[in-house]
C-alpha cells in the first residue's frame, strides 16, 4: 500500500512582495515532500500568507482564518499557519483569537518557513514568530513560480520611510538590500528555466544599496540585469517619488529590455496633505520629476497610487489632487480612500474626514482618471505594438497580454496557437477604458 502524499495550500492576499513570498513557502514545502491542492479543506498544511496594508483587506482575512477553525475540528493533524503583516502586526493575540492557528510567522521568516515546520512537526509545540531580526536575508533554497514566464525578483527587504498613513516599515522593518550577485544568478538561473520578463521588487526601490551606504545603485542595478543574456522585459516597484534619481529615468530610457511604464505613486496634489504624510516632497517637485521622465522617455506610461480623504483634507486640497491627475494624464491609477491603521501616526490625527465626503471625492477622482485611461488607450489605436502573451481571456478564443507599458490587450485567436510568453505583435483597432483591442499580425 503506497503511502498517501502530503499536501499543502496557500492562500495568499496582498501586494506583490506577498506574492513572491508564497512562491518562497510554497518551494520549502515541496523540497519537505509535499503536493499544492486548490483546496484547503483536503490539505495537510495550510498557510493564509496576510496582508495589512488596509482595513478591508484585514476583515476578509480573519474570514478566512475564521473558517479554518471547521477544518481543525474535523482534522486536528492539520497544520495551520498564518504568516505575513498581519501575522507580524498582531502577534499572539491573533492566535488567542483564532486558536485555531498552530504557526504564525512574522514577515523576517519567510526563509525559515522549513526549519520552523520541522520543528513543529517534531513536537508539536506551535507559536509565534515575530522577530523582525533577519535570519537569512538570501534565499538559497527553491521557488515555486506562480507564472511560467514572468517571475518576481526581490531586490531588497523592508522601508525606512514611515509615510504617517503606512504600516509597512512596522511590519516589514527597516531596508535590507540584497547583493547584486544574488541577484543576478537568481534572474539566470529563471532564465534557463525559461523565464523572460522580470519584475524587481522592493518597498522602495529606489532605495536599493542605501543600507550600504551608496547612490545610485539601482540604476547600476538596472543596468547590470539588462545585460542579462536571455532577459527580454524588465520591470520594477515600488518607486518613492523622493527617492527616484536622474539616473534611474536615464537607466530606463538607454537600456534596450527595461520597460517604459514608471510607477510614481503621488497619494496626494496638495503639499500640505503631502508634509502631513512625510512623503518628503511637494506637488511641484513631483510635477518636476514627470518633466524629467518625460524628457527622458517621452511615449512612457506614467501610473500612480491616490488616497482620497486623508485626515485634514479639505476640498481645496482635494482639487489639487485633481489638478495633478489632469495635468499628468495618467495611463492608470489605483485609487484609495484613507483607511485608519492602528499603529500610524495618522489614525490619531484629528480632521478625519467622514466617510461619505471619501466616497463622493473618490467618485469624482475615478471619473477623472477613467478619462484620462480611455484617452491614453485611443492615442494607441492604428499602432503595432509587441505583446507579451499571458494566456486565453475569459473567452477561449480571445488572447489577452500585456504591451512594454503595461496596457492589457486582447486579440482573437483566429485558427493560430500561441504559448504563454511568447511575443506577438498587433495592430490595435479598438479602444475602452481598461484596455485595448486588436489583430494578431505575424
Amino acid at each position: 500500500m503506497t503511502e498517501k502524499t502530503k499536501t499543502y495550500c496557500l492562500i495568499n492576499y496582498g501586494c506583490q512582495m506577498n506574492e513572491s513570498d508564497t512562491e518562497h513557502y510554497a518551494g520549502q514545502l515541496e523540497e519537505m515532500g509535499y503536493a499544492p491542492v486548490d483546496d484547503f479543506h483536503i490539505a495537510d498544511v495550510i498557510l493564509v500568507n496576510t496582508c495589512c496594508v488596509r482595513e478591508s483587506a484585514e476583515k476578509k482575512i480573519a474570514g478566512k482564518i475564521g473558517e479554518l477553525k471547521a477544518v481543525k475540528t474535523k482534522n486536528s493533524d492539520v497544520v495551520i499557519c498564518v504568516a505575513g503583516c498581519m501575522a507580524q502586526k498582531d502577534g499572539e493575540k491573533l492566535i488567542k483569537k483564532h486558536p485555531q492557528v498552530d504557526l504564525l510567522l512574522g514577515t523576517a521568516y519567510v526563509n525559515d518557513f522549513k526549519q520552523v515546520l520541522q520543528d513543529y512537526l517534531a513536537d508539536r509545540k506551535g507559536g509565534a514568530y515575530t522577530d523582525l531580526t533577519i535570519h537569512q536575508s538570501e534565499f538559497e533554497g527553491r521557488m515555486v513560480r506562480q507564472s511560467p514566464f514572468a517571475a518576481w525578483i526581490p531586490i531588497m527587504y523592508g522601508c525606512n520611510n514611515f509615510c504617517t498613513y503606512c504600516i509597512v516599515p512596522y511590519v516589514r522593518g527597516r531596508e535590507r538590500s540584497r547583493s547584486v550577485e544574488n541577484i543576478v544568478a537568481e534572474i539566470e538561473a529563471a532564465v534557463r528555466d525559461g523565464y523572460k520578463e522580470f519584475t524587481l521588487l522592493g518597498q522602495n526601490v529606489n532605495s536599493y544599496g542605501k543600507d550600504w551606504g551608496e547612490t545610485d545603485a539601482f540604476a547600476r542595478l538596472l543596468r547590470r540585469v539588462d545585460k542579462i543574456p536571455g532577459v527580454e522585459r524588465i520591470h520594477y516597484m515600488t518607486s518613492h517619488p523622493r527617492d527616484m534619481s536622474e539616473e534611474v529615468v536615464k537607466a530606463v530610457a538607454e537600456c534596450e529590455h527595461i520597460c517604459e511604464n514608471f510607477h510614481v505613486p503621488f497619494q496626494a496634489g496638495s503639499s500640505e496633505i503631502l508634509r502631513r504624510m512625510n512623503r518628503g516632497y511637494s506637488k511641484e517637485k513631483y510635477l518636476a520629476l514627470i518633466d524629467l521622465i518625460r524628457r527622458y522617455v517621452p511615449d512612457a506610461a506614467i501610473t500612480t497610487d491616490i488616497i482620497v480623504g486623508f485626515p485634514g483634507e479639505t476640498e481645496e486640497d482635494f482639487e489639487e489632487t485633481l489638478d495633478v491627475v489632469r495635468r499628468v494624464g495618467f495611463a492608470s491609477a489605483f485609487t484609495f480612500i484613507y483607511s485608519k491603521r492602528s499603529g500610524t501616526p495618522a489614525a490619531k490625527m484629528e480632521n478625519q474626514v467622514p466617510l461619505p465626503v471619501k466616497k463622493e471625492r473618490l467618485n469624482r477622482l475615478m471619473a477623472l482618471q477613467n478619462e484620462n485611461s480611455l484617452r491614453y488607450h485611443q492615442q494607441l489605436v492604428g499602432k503595432t505594438v509587441e505583446v507579451l502573451a499571458e494566456g486565453p481571456s475569459r473567452q477561449a478564443d480571445v488572447w489577452a497580454g500585456r504591451t512594454r507599458t503595461g496596457v492589457l490587450v486582447l486579440w482573437p485567436v483566429e485558427d493560430k496557437k500561441y504559448e504563454a510568453g511568447q511575443k506577438v505583435r498587433v495592430l490595435l483597432d479598438a479602444a475602452q477604458t481598461w484596455l485595448v483591442k486588436g489583430k494578431a499580425v505575424d
